[in-house]
């Protein structure tokens, strides 16, 4: 205990009588003198020093000790920083840097490249496009419904393909092939972790793309010592899982946790945990096993909802060779797309994006995710964003193997910042207080309304990188990520954001 008195006392000791000249801590601390220890009552000061101080405004010459009087707290200790501050302009000034030409593990923030080179290469116009073809002039009807990889798929899209061909008073088709072709390569990425592929969030990535490639779950306590109810959102899911349910329901003093997986060989759910009786149901979404024929099998009960029977069904894993006429179609605009993979950083979004651009290349060949990680680091390159920057290995972030430095985001979002597709690029990010994964952060501080940033998490990682519109100061971009952190995502964010906030209370000076 001596041992941590001496350091909780040592380092304030010497900045007392400059908090002293502005404060008049001098006399508050003899004061507190009588009814707390000396380091205790200094220890309390400078934690509400830290804390942010929406009314009270810095110069610019003073962000570098304020972020690195948060980067030196003891709890971060062992974790590394990387933090580049710069003004957002054709020749920017650094206003504070932090090993930002070093690599670290860039979590969700890895999808500011990918959708900046999706929105630059294919256009703020591209559509997704999926299209239901009659094959030949066969007097049996046979039917191809191709996915392009449209990651927003969902039931209600496949009801308005059937109700397009019941317009046309089609009530029989012979033959319904699902074509699964257009993405090529594994629809797992070989860099996930095992217990991410087994979520939704890390859903295996095909051409024909259904509800996200998950399915939904509900965890509801019973009474005391029973499993867990395991209620599933897609009654028609619920016959073809078989569920291995080891969980039980607890008491309320208990500790509360879940953990459901599946099996990679068949449809099986795990579940295991506990909730204690009485708590809010448990939402969980796991991914499917079985993604074509998923698609197949939900496209055929919606042609069967309006009437339409199908006598034979197959799934192709080669393009059709044979004339073929579009007789409906759905579309989905990339502005839509590009909202929901960076303000819910929606990880089979960001995927798909990458395996669309691997397509953009005249006659490609391989993997449709290994081309568009070439396309993307092209894309980039000409917008003027450092090729040594940073390594990518998948498009959403959800890869521990991802390598970005700051600088690299910093220089994406400010080459995005000079193009024609600014405003939609800048549009699809989360806003402080307001929308996607920041519309619970920085309410009621300085930087709601004016933050437009793009959140990264996973353990040990924690990322924030956007663009901040300050009122008193040059408009900013900036990138923070920490990596090999012991502390909770919890604790990294409330620090993150006192960087932020010291940054939405810039002026010039």
């Amino acid at each position: 205990m001596a041992c941590k008195q001496v350091i909780a006392f040592a380092k304030p000791i010497v900045l007392l009588p400059f908090l002293g000249a502005q404060l008049g801590l001098w006399q508050e601390a003899a004061q507190a003198s009588h009814s707390m220890h000396l380091s205790q009552f200094v220890s309390e000061k400078l934690s509400q020093l830290q804390k942010p101080q929406p009314s009270r405004s810095i110069c610019a010459v003073q962000l570098p000790a304020a972020i690195e009087a948060i980067i030196n707290r003891p709890q971060f200790s062992r974790s590394r920083w990387g933090v580049l501050v710069q003004t957002l302009s054709t020749r920017p000034q650094t206003l504070y840097a932090h090993q930002p030409n070093s690599y670290f593990i860039p979590a969700s923030t890895a999808k500011l490249l990918t959708t900046a080179a999706a929105l630059h290469q294919l256009g703020p116009q591209f559509r997704y496009r999926t299209s239901v073809y009659q094959v030949g002039a066969n007097p049996r009807l046979v039917l191809r419904i191709v996915g392009r990889g449209d990651p927003s798929l969902s039931d209600n899209q496949l009801q308005g393909l059937a109700q397009q061909l019941s317009r046309q008073g089609i009530r029989q088709v012979d033959h319904l092939i699902a074509d699964d072709s257009y993405f090529r390569g594994s629809a797992i990425d070989s860099t996930w972790e095992w217990q991410d592929i087994q979520a939704g969030y890390g859903a295996p990535i095909n051409s024909l793309i259904l509800n996200q490639n998950s399915v939904e779950l509900k965890l509801f306590p019973q009474t005391l010592g029973l499993p867990l109810r395991v209620a599933w959102m897609d009654a028609t899911e619920a016959n073809r899982w078989r569920v291995r349910n080891s969980s039980v329901t607890v008491g309320p003093q208990a500790p509360e946790f879940v953990d459901v997986g599946r099996d990679f060989t068949s449809p099986t759910v795990y579940v295991t945990g506990q909730l204690r009786m009485g708590a809010e149901p448990e939402p969980v979404s796991v991914a499917i096993f079985d993604p074509a024929q998923h698609f197949l099998r939900h496209f055929r009960q919606a042609l069967n909802a309006n009437q339409i029977r199908v006598a034979q069904s197959a799934i192709a894993s080669s393009p059709g060779t044979q004339t073929e006429r579009e007789v409906a179609a759905i579309e989905s605009p990339l502005s839509k797309l590009l909202i929901e993979t960076n303000q819910e950083s929606n990880n089979l979004y960001a995927e798909s994006l990458l395996r669309t651009l691997g397509l953009t290349q005249s006659k490609p060949t391989g993997s449709s995710a290994e081309i568009g990680l070439e396309v993307v680091k092209t894309t980039l390159t000409r917008l003027g964003v450092n090729p040594q920057t940073y390594i990518l290995t998948d498009g959403s972030g959800l890869s521990r193997h991802n390598l970005i430095s700051p600088v690299a985001l910093v220089q994406t979002l400010n080459a995005m910042a000079r193009t024609p597709q600014a405003a939609m690029y800048r549009a699809s990010l989360p806003v402080a207080g307001i929308s996607g994964t920041l519309q619970d952060r920085f309410r009621g501080t300085p930087a709601q309304g004016i933050l437009h940033a793009k959140t990264g998490t996973m353990s040990g990682v924690a990322a924030l990188s956007g663009y901040l519109s300050s009122p008193n100061f040059s408009p900013l971009v900036f990138s923070i990520l920490v990596n090999q952190s012991e502390q909770s995502s919890t604790a990294l964010r409330q620090a993150i954001d006192e960087m932020v906030l010291l940054l939405a209370r810039l002026r010039s000076c």
